[in-house]
């Protein structure tokens, strides 16, 4: 996650809503955002506030803070994207590999981000989904998945006592896929670029992304990270096994 990203071209503002309980990590993010040409349209305090923040004012992106009082980041991600489908969220957490970000990716989350981000890497991250792009490296959600699959690392309850489903339910039908398709999401799921499926399959570049956009199509899956979750939780890759 510390690799610099490379801010996407794009002359519209890109609009955001900064949900963290701490005022100084709001305003922090507001002036770093906003110096760089970001519209930050709405700052919440806890997980119910963005919620309606986000259905009324319709940002591009929502920045969630993973630990928040009453409805935490988690509750609040599942909600947004219920009601807001178009929304990217990007979940902000203070350790990496927070034990929440595995059921966050699964509910539709883009990414996160550590809070210690720098300037440029925040403002580059938010231009970056609202391109339709996931924020992880696929890498790095594989080492994620890998980590939380079993449900070994979740807590038993989130905020308020609200249970954390160790493995959140994805009971999705992978017969649309042609086999090739089949066999690009698991090597996906394996944490392969569009680069090294190329190399794996002997394939142009071009038409490894034309078989990734048709399974996130077939799927309705919003990015790659969706993807290397899907690919775990429907087992077509296995924790531990050899290339994942």
């Amino acid at each position: 996650m510390t690799a610099p990203l490379a801010p996407a071209p794009d002359d519209r503002a890109v609009r955001v809503v900064i949900a963290d309980d701490q005022e100084l990590v709001r305003t922090g993010f507001r002036l770093i955002l906003t110096a760089r040409g970001i519209d930050v349209v709405g700052e919440a305090s806890d997980g119910a506030e963005a919620v309606e923040l986000v259905s009324g004012l319709r940002p591009d992106v929502a920045l969630l803070d993973i630990r928040m009082p009453g409805m935490d980041g988690l509750e609040a991600a599942r909600r947004i994207l219920e009601r807001s489908p178009e929304c990217r969220v990007i979940m902000l957490t203070t350790f990496d590999l927070d034990q929440y970000v595995y059921a966050a990716l699964a509910a539709g989350a883009s990414g996160f981000l550590l809070k210690d981000v720098t300037a440029a890497h925040l403002a580059a991250a938010v231009r970056l989904v609202d391109t339709g792009d996931a924020l992880l490296a696929p890498s790095i959600t594989r080492r994620l998945v890998e980590r939380f699959a079993s449900g070994d690392g979740l807590p038993p309850a989130g905020a308020g006592g609200r249970s954390v489903p160790a493995r959140p339910a994805v009971h999705r039908d992978l017969t649309p896929l042609t086999p090739r398709e089949l066999e690009v999401l698991t090597l996906m799921g394996r944490g392969l670029s569009n680069a090294e499926l190329a190399r794996e399959l002997t394939l142009s570049e071009a038409t490894v992304k034309t078989h990734v956009a048709r399974i996130f199509a077939k799927l309705s899956l919003r990015d790659r990270a969706q993807a290397v979750v899907l690919a775990y939780e429907t087992a077509l890759v296995q924790p531990g096994e050899p290339g994942s």
